[in-house]
């Protein structure tokens, strides 16, 4: 079937089994027109928690599905490509964070929504790109294990005066993004801002007149008296930012996430004709993941 018909379908799909879809930024631009919601993580986040849907088909990468089926565990969650797992999730274990504890026993345990229902599962609070500032800083306790992105950590330890006990963890996309790119960008856009993603290194963050989240990227180019920006991030996001801001022009720095990529229309038609690929967790894991999810959630 060709993209059209198969939105069509879709669309028409999500009525009859009263269900929603929800798509991360970094997916492939056609994917854009079958959402109900559309964002980052966080945002990803509270649509699931609050949805009245019976279905959600979460077209993005596993541990974001796993958080909506821990934010809706009466709901049934289907993601279109099992195989769309971010390898960045799979660099945090469970048993990596007990031995950690055991190190750090003042320590409270702040893990990235990047990463799988077994390490959220023994944190004590999860965050996003978004609000991992606000997450660390409103602890009390003075030590923050925080896993499994170093790069995050980092940032946010120059937000924070807690001490970040950093996990040696990264996102490929974000770690292969190097400053002479980012000068390079600048030299060709000299009038453009820098809007990167704090999963970059500090090295390329000193270049950025703002770091910021996917959504966040969105909200400040809107506002920008600006025409023109870099960003830095997956490249992906200059189709939703081109989107987002009419008349403004977006210039990529930084590769391709394929996991993300993944995700087609034909698999989430699929996905959602046959109810495959549902996401399950063992009762005990999803229990105290969720409590870890939703403590983030409360934090305004």
């Amino acid at each position: 079937m060709h993209n059209k018909e198969l939105i069509n379908k879709i669309n028409k799909l999500k009525k009859e089994k009263n269900a929603v879809i929800l798509v991360h930024n970094y997916q492939r631009p056609e994917i854009y027109e079958i959402a109900d919601f559309l964002g980052d993580s966080l945002g990803l986040s509270q649509e699931a928690a609050r949805t009245k849907a019976d279905i959600i088909v979460f077209c993005g990468v596993t541990f974001m599905a796993e958080t909506a089926r821990l934010l809706s565990p009466n709901k049934k969650v289907l993601i279109p490509d099992k195989n769309a797992i971010c390898p960045m999730a799979c660099m945090a274990t469970d048993i990596g964070i007990k031995e950690m504890r055991k190190k750090y026993p003042k320590a409270a345990v702040v893990s990235y929504v990047n990463s799988t229902a077994d390490v959220k599962a023994e944190s004590d609070i999860c965050c996003t790109s978004a609000n991992a500032v606000k997450v660390v800083n409103s602890l009390k306790e003075k030590e923050i294990i925080f896993v499994p992105d170093i790069n995050l950590g980092r940032y946010t330890q120059t937000k924070t005066d807690k001490k970040i006990i950093l996990w040696e963890g990264n996102c490929y996309v974000h770690s292969n993004i190097l400053p002479e790119h980012v000068k390079q960008a600048k030299e060709n856009h000299p009038d453009a801002l820098v809007y990167a993603h704090p999963e970059c290194s500090p090295e390329v963050l000193q270049y950025a007149d703002e770091v910021l989240s996917t959504s966040g990227m969105i909200d400040r180019a809107r506002a920008s008296d600006k025409k023109e920006f870099i960003i830095v991030t997956e490249c992906g996001m200059t189709n939703l930012l081109s989107q987002k801001c009419p008349g403004k022009k977006f210039y990529a720095v930084g590769g391709v996430c394929f996991t993300q990529k993944l995700v087609t229309l034909q698999k989430a038609y699929d996905s959602l004709v046959k109810e495959q690929y549902e996401v399950t967790l063992p009762e005990d894991i999803a229990k105290r993941a969720g409590k870890a999810v939703r403590r983030m959630l409360e934090i305004k």
